[in-house]
């Protein structure tokens, strides 16, 4: 007999929502399902005292690491688009401009993103909310038509701090 609780199907496993910034679209949320999450996570520098023969160890600055998320089939409505315009509040290529100036005051530029595991049955089960997040890079995957997968795009983002909580607190 197969066991469920050891999540031996595979469906989309993530689901994630994005916040998007009070001066793109007031109030309005993204979600959408990952294919694929990197690893989340910080890391803390040591602080070394060294006295005579002995070294101590105290941790010292914790510097958050940036997640990667690969989101594929967004081909249906204006998933695409927004997920695009979510990247250019950080950068736009068209005029050249680093966060327009509505966004600039009180981090307006930046949003809370939460990106829920499902178990087999797609129900949450833990999620971990990103605080002060905005798009670092967005790629397209490559266009190539020898292999039958889902064209897929991938956003790197830049967290101030995550927190990971149970279920749907």
């Amino acid at each position: 007999m197969l066991s469920h609780g050891l999540e031996s199907y595979r469906a989309y496993q993530w689901e994630v929502e994005i916040d998007l910034p009070a001066g793109m679209s007031e109030g309005e949320q993204l979600t959408l399902a990952a294919k694929q999450v990197s690893q989340i996570g910080f890391a803390s520098e040591d602080i070394v005292v060294d006295r005579v023969n002995d070294k101590f160890h105290y941790p010292g600055k914790v510097t958050p690491e940036s997640v990667t998320i690969t989101f594929d089939n967004l081909v249906k409505g204006d998933t695409a688009s927004k997920l695009y315009g979510w990247m250019q509040n950080t950068y736009d290529p068209i005029t050249g401009t680093f966060t327009p100036q509505f966004l600039q005051g009180n981090g307006g530029f930046k949003s809370h993103i939460r990106i829920y595991q499902l178990d087999n049955a797609m129900f949450p089960v833990k999620h971990i909310h990103l605080y002060g997040a905005y798009p670092k890079s967005w790629k397209l995957a490559e266009f190539n038509y020898s292999t039958n997968e889902f064209h897929t795009i991938e956003v790197e983002i830049r967290y101030d701090f995550a927190v990971q909580y149970s279920g749907l607190e």
